[in-house]
């Protein structure tokens, strides 16, 4: 089942997450709502590796194994 998630886009936040810019939040916020259709049930956590793999500051393989591990 679908729920939203809360997006504040006067503090740059999603879930509580800041980002550094509207253009980054929009984008993030298309992507994880896009999944969520597919069944994705974001939490904080999720958000920040997605964050970190858009920003290359984790590969691919870490960001598999940190969201395993966040699962």
């Amino acid at each position: 089942m679908y729920k939203p998630i809360q997006i504040d886009r006067e503090k740059l936040t999603i879930m509580g997450v800041p980002l550094p810019d509207l253009e980054t939040l929009n984008s993030v916020a298309y992507a994880i709502g896009s999944n969520m259709y597919e069944g994705f049930e974001p939490n904080e956590k999720l958000i920040q590796l997605y964050i970190n793999a858009k920003n290359s500051r984790i590969d691919n393989f870490e960001l598999i194994t940190q969201m395993k591990a966040a699962l």
